[in-house]
């Protein structure tokens, strides 16, 4: 699967993919993640991208020409196999099933939000969907898009060691927490591993995994439940 991120610190991306799945996944061929800067496609000699919003109000959007001149030019002619999201506190929330629909595409195509925002035809008329990764405001997209492409890589097939790692966790197919979880030792501190995980009795262990996680979800996430 192939990751573009438009974004007006590319550098900002040395970091987040160099470690982890991600990374493993690149060296191993699996992935293709670029970074475009998108103040390559500005045509002044301050390379500006952003202006002041019509109307009034505190803050600067990102203007429109630089972000359609980038796609049009990374993504001449667009297929079905594509997917362009725009990444802003405005946008429907991402989750794991957003991640799992994601990870059908092809090539997924991510626009990092700055400052205010970005001008409305960008999400209206460019971009496929808008997507938030919370209900909280953060100073650019460029940590949405790291986190997108984890989430996302990590559902392709081979990225993960063990193919069930990426179903039998939270957020799954059944909308629950994942249990908890230990490993050695067993008595640490005085606080004791439950003694069904060391019965070797597989069925009980799968039915004591879902009810506790069915606790959990209740407990920490009755939303889920709902």
């Amino acid at each position: 699967m192939r990751f573009h991120i438009l974004t007006i610190f590319p550098e900002f991306f040395e970091g987040p993919f160099r470690h982890g799945v991600v990374a493993k996944a690149a060296e191993a061929g699996l992935i293709t993640i670029q970074i475009h800067d998108l103040r390559n496609w500005t045509h002044d000699r301050h390379r500006t991208v952003d202006d002041r919003p019509f109307g009034g109000g505190e803050g600067m959007l990102l203007k429109p020409g630089p972000i359609f001149e980038a796609v049009e030019s990374i993504w001449p002619q667009r297929a079905e196999t594509q997917r362009l999201v725009l990444l802003s506190a405005q946008g429907q929330r991402f989750d794991q099933a957003a991640a799992r629909r994601l990870s059908q595409f092809q090539e997924l195509f991510l626009i990092c939000g700055r400052y205010e925002g970005v001008d409305e035809r960008v999400a209206e008329h460019l971009a496929d969907e808008e997507l938030s990764i919370g209900d909280f405001v953060l100073s650019g997209g460029e940590l949405a898009a790291a986190l997108v492409i984890d989430c996302v890589a990590r559902l392709l097939p081979g990225v993960l060691g063990n193919v069930d790692s990426a179903v039998q966790e939270s957020f799954s197919e059944e909308k629950l927490l994942d249990c908890p979880q230990y490993t050695r030792p067993a008595d640490f501190r005085g606080w004791k591993v439950p003694e069904v995980l060391l019965s070797g009795n597989h069925e009980e262990i799968r039915r004591w995994r879902r009810q506790v996680a069915r606790e959990k979800t209740a407990r920490n996430r009755p939303d889920l439940l709902q």
